[in-house]
């Protein structure tokens, strides 16, 4: 064999070895490289069975999230719809951007045969007003804008929501006197996430679940503050999720986190 030829066969060889049945041949490289890049950056393993979940893809996809960072935080949306079957009351969400996360609380509560639930969406839909002080330098006003046309259509196929188009707290009015199962608050900031809080926390039905999307993140610190001064004196505390985001259940003592 000449030297052209052996090049070829240690490339075969090579190119053999970092195909698909050797992924964490491959990904020991990525973390090599991310070692360099970010060394604080902390990966996890590749082999999540619901990243091939075929139904789950697709709706990412629908909302190109497919290939973003939030996918973590949608599949444990679902997980946590699954906790409030039984549980009376309608369902909200507080900042919804394109529907992304009201699409999945409203299949869940479609699949589980739930249909006389109203899902409520609350949103300015002129982006993010203006971040305090102790927002941090995150966010800027006006971010994560979206039309209510687009959310409208996005959802089209569900037919028992309410969309309430203003400013929290303004936009609570008019389900003052209801009851919930579910709220997502995804709101970012400080203030709106303290009057998301506020608000619905009396509402909720025992059992029911309040999910805040941006607890834990760096990126929020008014977010978080919000969550944990309003709790203070409540005996449910937040339960934080490794991939962001926390939650907690109306009704169910928490301990607080541990001293490590």
């Amino acid at each position: 064999m000449n030297s052209k030829g052996k090049l070829a066969t240690k490339i075969a060889g090579f190119n053999r070895l970092v195909n698909s049945e050797h992924t964490l041949f491959r990904f020991n490289i990525l973390r090599w490289i991310g070692g360099i890049l970010v060394p604080k950056y902390r990966f996890k393993w590749p082999q999540m069975g619901w990243w091939n979940d075929p139904g789950f893809n697709e709706y990412l996809i629908r909302f190109n999230e497919i290939d973003g960072m939030n996918t973590d935080r949608r599949w444990m949306l679902y997980q946590l719809m699954r906790l409030v079957r039984s549980v009376p009351g309608d369902t909200a969400e507080c900042g919804v951007f394109n529907g992304a996360g009201s699409y999945i609380i409203c299949k869940v509560s479609q699949a589980q045969g739930m249909h006389k639930r109203t899902h409520h969406l609350f949103d300015s839909f002129e982006g993010l007003s203006k971040p305090a002080e102790v927002d941090g330098k995150h966010w800027r006003e006006g971010d994560l804008s979206c039309r209510v046309e687009t959310v409208a259509e996005n959802l089209s196929e569900f037919s028992a929501i309410n969309i309430h188009k203003g400013w929290i707290p303004r936009c609570f009015s008019g389900v003052e006197h209801g009851d919930f199962c579910f709220v997502h608050i995804d709101v970012d900031l400080y203030q709106p996430t303290l009057d998301s809080i506020e608000f619905f926390y009396p509402l909720m039905n025992q059992g029911g679940l309040i999910l805040c999307d941006d607890y834990g993140f760096t990126s929020c610190p008014g977010a978080t503050k919000a969550i944990n001064e309003f709790l203070q004196d409540k005996e449910e505390k937040m339960i934080s999720l490794s991939g962001g985001g926390g939650f907690l259940i109306k009704g169910t003592e928490t301990y607080g986190p541990l001293a490590f």
